[in-house]
This record gives structure tokens, C-alpha cells and sequence, in this order.
């Protein structure tokens, strides 16, 4: 039996060894076969991209460009790269074979390619083609033609590349050249060389202005309705022929947006295309070095004859904007370009704004002068012209215009204080001053805007002014009794002083007072109703006469009851309420 268990033991042990062996054996054919695998895997890829399947030669020599054709030429593209870069395929007989197939194949899409974009941008030439359609649904749609030229066709890309730069900036120059030419039909001229502040419209000849409407003459000073296209910003550039068609003239300023609208919409269309496209920026620059030569040839012409201060301020506010606009869209193409026609403007601005400086420092006060006491029309225009400023620097707060309009300012006053003194009489002179400067700061007013310093000074002047011809009314009709008031009332009215103040010696001015004071004060109203131009300025001015007037007639009635035996003169005196009332019978009037 032990025999027999060890016999059995003996071939458990042989099986058990030859199991091993057949595991062993396993492993190996399993490795073998899974190497077998993976070479039989890249063997197929490295076959398959070598081979030229015959559908990618039809498609490539006889079929048309269309989606097909593109993932075609993808197809192509990354054979081409396989047998460039992969280093067994380089040493490979089975290249040998097929290289001079891919060579052919290559030479042929390059040719093709080349052939459909130079097509399309022939059609780019066509008049009224809309391009940006066409690079949208056209060229976009098969932008991988252009980079497969880029990147299997360096020499034909380049030509390409240059096509499409000479291509699109003479279409485009051409666009805005028509564009440029049909604006300038619709031109309104505001302003001469000889429409300033300071110049005497008399002395212009009466057929210089004969080719511009009378109503555009308030545009050269006022701003007016022209302040809306700031509010039209990104409206749609004007088309001309309607405009032309309705016979609708407009001031520079809006062709001028309308202009730079276009050149913004256009910029930003073939910027974002060019990236696109091409994968760079720099060509755009490129294209546009022609429309942006017209555009320059025209504001160079424009510009230097241009004497619109207004129209300007208003274009270097559109151009802020514009600024803003192309910022928000994230496009910086026109950067540079809005930057150097901001540097255009503002000394062209400061220019024209010196002449009317200058006007008013070298008027010729006689010829200005004319001998009425209303509102002189040069001051209107300066009020009209700070009030535009005024309103145009809202929400920009420009330091150096507010310096500008200062020295305006201190010009303008310089004349109007020798205007006034060309008037013989000084009541004259104060209410020529009082009507200008009431008038000046109506306007600023009106403007709906802060004056700000302006304002301010303005109002000061006015109020002393005021004050002035309050003390000159009421010494025209109560002279000696402001005299006594002011040299003889305060004194003490004691028979111990000095020189006592005495009954007679008031009593012609309380029976003076008393006999007059009602006639004299609607003698006045009459007077202030015709002096000045502004009637609640002028009820203004007679209230605070009448107030002055009743304080002086206080001190004089405080003065009386301080003296000895001033009883006699109590039923002279004129009560104050009696003045008060009359005061506010002509307080009601406004």
C-alpha cells in the first residue's frame, strides 16, 4: 500500500510540473499574441496613413470644394505630417511607393485651393457685393483651404495673402472714397473765417452770407438741438442718396459720426475676420492703410478750413464715445487711429477758439457800440457760445476748457465794462451792465446745466451791480434825505451836543417825503419797466430799492423821535406800514 501511495505521489508530482510548463508556455503564446496584436494595430495606422485611398485622389483632382472636399484635405494634411515627422515611415520602402502619389496630390489641392479663394476674391471686386456676407457664409465656411495653404503651400498662402490684402484695400478705399464724396453733397456750413464773438456784423458784406440761410447763423454760437447726436451715438450710419433724396442738409459733426460709425463697423468686421481667417491681426492693419489715407485726405481738407468750435467740441466728444464703443466690443484695431484724430481736433479747437478770444480783445468798441441799454448782441453770443461749452463738458469735466472758457470770460467783461462806459450818464452804464450780465446767466440757465465758476462770477457781478443802481435810483428822487441819513442820523440829537440835530432841520425832509413818496415810487416803477429788458429782473431790482428806500426812511424816523420837540412832525411822518404796503402792492406784480 505504501508502495502504491508513493507511486501516485511520484506522478502528481510530474503533473504538477508539466501544469507549470503549459502555464509558462500560455504566457509566452498570450504575450506573442498580444505583441502580434499591437504590431498588427500600428502596422494597419502606419499602413492607413500611407495609403492614398482612391476616393481621396477623385475628390482631391475632380471633386468640387465643399465640406467633402475640406475633411478630404484635412485627411490629406495629416498624411502629409505623418510621412514628415514619423521616423519609421521615413525609412520605410513602402514611401518610396506612395511619396510621389501624396507629392501629386499635394500640388493639386495647392492648385486648387489657390484657384477657389483667388475666385472669391475676385467676386469681392464685384460692385455691390456685400462682403462681410461673403466672408461669413463663403470664405469662413472653408477657411481650412487657407490654412492648409499655410501650412503645405507657404509660397502660394503668401500670394494669397497678398491678393486678399491689395484686394480688399482697393474695395475698400473705393467704398469709403464714394462714401466720402456722396457726405460731403449733404454738408451745411455754419461758420466762416468771420463768424466770431467779437465781430461787428455791420461791417460784413451783405452778399458774403448770401449762399447760407439766415437760421444757420444761431448754430454758430448756440448749441440747440445739435447736442442729439450725442444721444444717436451708434445709430446707422446716414445713407446718402435717401438723405440726398430728401433734400435734408446736415451739420459736419453728423457726417462725421456717420463716417466713423461705417469705419467702426467695417474695422471691427474685418479685424474679427482677419483673426479668424488668417490666425493673425497684423494684415488688417495692412487692408485698412488705404481707406484710412482717404479718410485722412478728407479731414486734412476739411480741417484746416474748418470754424465751427462747436461742430469741433461736438467731434471730439463723438470720438470719446466712439473710443468707448470699440473698447466695449473689445476690438482695438482703431485705437491708434481715433487717437491721432483726437490729436487733429483739439488744436484745431483751441485755434478757433483763440480767434474768438482774440475778437473780443481787439473789438472796436465805437463801431460796437449802439446807444440802447438792452442786451448787446455780442454778449448774447458769448452767452450762447459758454452755454454749449458749458453743456459739452458735462460728465467730462475738462480742466483745460474750463481754463479756456475763464479767459473768455475775462475778455467778454473787459469789453462790456467799456461798452458801458461809452453811455454819458452812469445810471446808463449800470443798467447796460445789469441787462447783459441778467441776460448772460438767463442763457447759461437755460441751458439746463450747472455754470459752474462762470455762473458763479457772473452773479456776483450782477449782485453789485445791482446794489450800484439801487443806490442811484434812490439818490435820483431822495438825495437829501439819504444824505441826512447817512452823514447826520446817527449823530446824537441832544441840545448838548456840538451841532444838535434839529427840527427844522428835518422837518423839509418829512413834509418833502410826505408830499411825494407815492408819485416818486411809481416813477420809478416806470422807470425800472422800461430800463430793463427782464422784467422779474427788474421787479427784482425796484423790491430791493423799496426795501433800502423803507430803511432809510426808518433811520430818519428813528432820528425824529430822538429829537426834542419832534412831536410837531408825528402827523408828517409817513407810517411804515403805509410802505410796507405799497411795497408789496408792487411785490405782487411778479
Amino acid at each position: 500500500m505504501e508502495s502504491l501511495l508513493g507511486g501516485f505521489q511520484v506522478e502528481i508530482g510530474s503533473i504538477s510540473s508539466e501544469i507549470k510548463t503549459l502555464q509558462e508556455k500560455s504566457m509566452g503564446m498570450g504575450l506573442k499574441l498580444k505583441n502580434r496584436r499591437v504590431a498588427e494595430l500600428n502596422l494597419a495606422r502606419f499602413i492607413e496613413d500611407l495609403v492614398v485611398p482612391p476616393k481621396m485622389i477623385d475628390t482631391i483632382v475632380d471633386g468640387e470644394v465643399n465640406e467633402e472636399y475640406v475633411r478630404t484635405l484635412q485627411m490629406l494634411s495629416k498624411k502629409l505630417k505623418f510621412i514628415e515627422v514619423d521616423p519609421m515611415a521615413k525609412t520605410s520602402a513602402a514611401l518610396k511607393d506612395v511619396q510621389p502619389e501624396f507629392e501629386r496630390l499635394r500640388q493639386k489641392a495647392i492648385s486648387k485651393g489657390f484657384d477657389f479663394i483667388v475666385q472669391k476674391l475676385q467676386a469681392l471686386k464685384k460692385p455691390k457685393t456685400n462682403i462681410q456676407i461673403l466672408q461669413q457664409n463663403v470664405l469662413l465656411k472653408y477657411k481650412y483651404v487657407a490654412a492648409f495653404l499655410k501650412e503645405h503651400g507657404k509660397d502660394v498662402y503668401h500670394d494669397i495673402y497678398l491678393a486678399y490684402i491689395d484686394t480688399l484695400n482697393k474695395v475698400l478705399s473705393a467704398h469709403f472714397r464714394a462714401y466720402i464724396q456722396a457726405l460731403e453733397k449733404l454738408q451745411l456750413d455754419i461758420a466762416s473765417a468771420n463768424d466770431l464773438i467779437g465781430i461787428d456784423t455791420r461791417s460784413t458784406s451783405l452778399f458774403s452770407r448770401a449762399r447760407e440761410p439766415l437760421k444757420n447763423r444761431s448754430a454758430v454760437f448756440a448749441l440747440g438741438d445739435r447736442i442729439n447726436i450725442l444721444k444717436e451715438i451708434d445709430q446707422p450710419a446716414l445713407i446718402p442718396h435717401i438723405a440726398e433724396a430728401s433734400g435734408t442738409k446736415y451739420p459736419y459733426e453728423v457726417l462725421f459720426r456717420s463716417l466713423h460709425k461705417l469705419l467702426m463697423d467695417t474695422a471691427t468686421s474685418e479685424y474679427l475676420f482677419c483673426i479668424e481667417f488668417f490666425g493673425e491681426d497684423s494684415i488688417f492693419y495692412e487692408i485698412f492703410s488705404g481707406p484710412f489715407t482717404v479718410i485722412d485726405e478728407h479731414f486734412n481738407a476739411i480741417l484746416p478750413n474748418f470754424f465751427d468750435a462747436i461742430g469741433l467740441m461736438l467731434m471730439i466728444r463723438i470720438t470719446h464715445q466712439h473710443q468707448l464703443i470699440m473698447s466695449r466690443r473689445r476690438v482695438p484695431c482703431l485705437d491708434s487711429y481715433l487717437d491721432k484724430v483726437n490729436i487733429a481736433l483739439w488744436p484745431r479747437f483751441k485755434m478757433v477758439f483763440d480767434l474768438h478770444l482774440t475778437s473780443l480783445r481787439n473789438a472796436n468798441v465805437r463801431t460796437l457800440w449802439e446807444d440802447d441799454v438792452h442786451p448787446h448782441y455780442v454778449m448774447r453770443r458769448y452767452a450762447e457760445f459758454t452755454a454749449s461749452l458749458v453743456q459739452l463738458n458735462v460728465n467730462y469735466g475738462d480742466g483745460q476748457l474750463e481754463l479756456n472758457m475763464e479767459r473768455l470770460r475775462v475778455a467778454v467783461d473787459d469789453l462790456l465794462v467799456k461798452l458801458a462806459r461809452m453811455f454819458s450818464r452812469p445810471k446808463q452804464q449800470t443798467i447796460f451792465l445789469i441787462n447783459n450780465y441778467d441776460m448772460i446767466l438767463a442763457v447759461l440757465k437755460e441751458a439746463g446745466t450747472e455754470g459752474g465758476r462762470t455762473q458763479l462770477q457772473f452773479e456776483e457781478l450782477l449782485k453789485s451791480n445791482t446794489t450800484v443802481f439801487v443806490e442811484e435810483l434812490l439818490l435820483e428822487h431822495f438825495n437829501d434825505l439819504i444824505r441826512f441819513v447817512k452823514t447826520r442820523a446817527g449823530e446824537d440829537t441832544s441840545s448838548s451836543s456840538e451841532r444838535p440835530v434839529t427840527v427844522n432841520e428835518v422837518e423839509p425832509l418829512v413834509k418833502d417825503f410826505a408830499s411825494r413818496w407815492k408819485g416818486t415810487i411809481e416813477v420809478m416803477h416806470k422807470d425800472v419797466i422800461t430800463s430793463f429788458s427782464n422784467f422779474l429782473c427788474g421787479m427784482e431790482i425796484l423790491k430791493a430799492a423799496l426795501t433800502q428806500l423803507l430803511l432809510y426812511y426808518t433811520r430818519l424816523s428813528d432820528c425824529i423821535k430822538r429829537i426834542d420837540g419832534s412831536s410837531a412832525l408825528n402827523k408828517e411822518l409817513v407810517s411804515i406800514s403805509s410802505i410796507m404796503y405799497e411795497i408789496k402792492k408792487y411785490s405782487r406784480t411778479f
